[in-house]
């Protein structure tokens, strides 16, 4: 039995110069091939035009370029929200959307409006999620695995070639937990910047609160931006949104921010979807600037998503966007925090994290005859 031929998407320029090594190449070609690769987007040997006939032909025997299979875009009416849905070799779906700047969303321009010609892409970083945030779609998929290095850079040059437009920036914030698959973001990260030509500080990893994986960002002094999705100051509050908040709690989250920021001097973002009568309260408010004050950050407001078309029943369903939005933003401003609001990005494409992967799980699951609940049941 012939063994199988290695991916060469998502292989870092180490690792492709072992693979010229070890099939008779200088290592200098391993520099090669991560150009073509990444700058270039080749998705064959035979574009690989200044590599000698003889070693396209060795490379074609022992490896492949084996990516993502785009099978559907969806383009906001609204804003230009562009969300894209990718099958994996495994038959399993992810999503990745493509966010154009602020003035798209007020029917402006950037020039016009003196905005910076900013593209930001958001990728995914597993298949579901084993979090299960109460305001997130992507957990009621439940947790299949970790997206390879590849699959995760792959989103990225698929988006290029299909828009054939310059992505700015690239932020970690789609489906799943990128700390949780740490070694692949990382990795995916070097290639990002290194390769594509997107800086690691246009590159932002949000993580839910792994506290170890936020002090080893730290202690490997990592170039991308954090962001951390914390949505609430107090440990009760939080674990009732975030489960993940009973093993590393608000304590354990500031120390490691506080490492964090010690060693990489670089300003946390924090993330918060107000909830009615939820963590928008006075009470809520005032620990959420308590906590803020420890290292220095910014603060993003994100509109909530409902996900009652997931049928999740429960504390997520009662969830209901803050009738008291002004009221806290002009609270937090006034401690001197700085405070942004994100554009509720793509309302008309099924654009909640993770709710076009899950809706084409669930038809996918239905027309194999397991049944219009079987998507939810897998997941409890």
């Amino acid at each position: 039995m012939s063994a199988a031929k290695q991916n060469l998407l998502g292989l870092t320029r180490e690792e492709l110069a072992d693979v010229a090594e070890a099939i008779g190449e200088p290592r200098y070609r391993g520099q090669q091939m991560f150009g073509w690769l990444y700058s270039r987007g080749a998705t064959s040997f035979g574009a690989m035009t200044d590599l000698g006939k003889a070693f396209r032909e060795r490379l074609g025997m022992a490896a492949t370029i084996t990516g993502l299979t785009l099978e559907s875009r969806r383009r906001s009416h609204h804003d230009g929200t562009t969300k894209f849905l990718f099958a994996l070799p495994d038959g399993r779906h992810i999503e990745s959307v493509l966010i154009p700047p602020v003035s798209s969303f007020k029917g402006g321009s950037p020039a016009a409006d003196g905005e910076p010609e900013r593209l930001t892409l958001c990728v995914s970083t597993q298949v579901g999620c084993p979090l299960d945030c109460a305001f997130c779609a992507t957990g009621v998929m439940g947790f299949t695995r970790n997206l390879t290095t590849g699959e995760i850079v792959d989103q990225v040059l698929q988006v290029r070639k299909a828009t054939s437009k310059n992505i700015t920036n690239v932020v970690f914030m789609g489906m799943g937990e990128p700390l949780m698959n740490y070694d692949n973001v990382m990795n995916a990260v070097e290639i990002i910047a290194g390769g594509i030509g997107i800086t690691a500080r246009r590159i932002t990893i949000s993580t839910a609160g792994l506290a170890d994986r936020i002090r080893l960002m730290g202690d490997e002094e990592r170039k991308a931006k954090l962001a951390v999705s914390l949505h609430s100051a107090v440990n009760a509050t939080r674990t009732r949104l975030m489960p993940i908040n009973r093993k590393f709690d608000l304590t354990a989250l500031r120390l490691a921010l506080e490492h964090y920021y010690r060693r990489s001097q670089q300003r946390v973002t924090y993330e918060v979807i107000l909830f009615d009568g939820v963590n928008d309260t006075d009470p809520e408010v005032a620990r959420l600037i308590t906590f803020a004050r420890h290292v220095p950050c910014k603060m993003n407001i994100v509109p909530f998503h409902s996900i009652a078309f997931t049928g999740v029943g429960g504390p997520a369903a009662a969830l209901r966007p803050s009738t008291r939005m002004e009221e806290v933003l002009r609270k937090l401003r006034a401690a001197h925090l700085t405070v942004m609001v994100r554009s509720n990005a793509g309302e008309d494409i099924e654009g909640a994290c993770g709710q076009l992967a899950v809706m084409t799980e669930h038809r996918k699951k239905r027309r194999a005859g397991e049944g219009p609940d079987a998507l939810l049941n897998e997941s409890m």
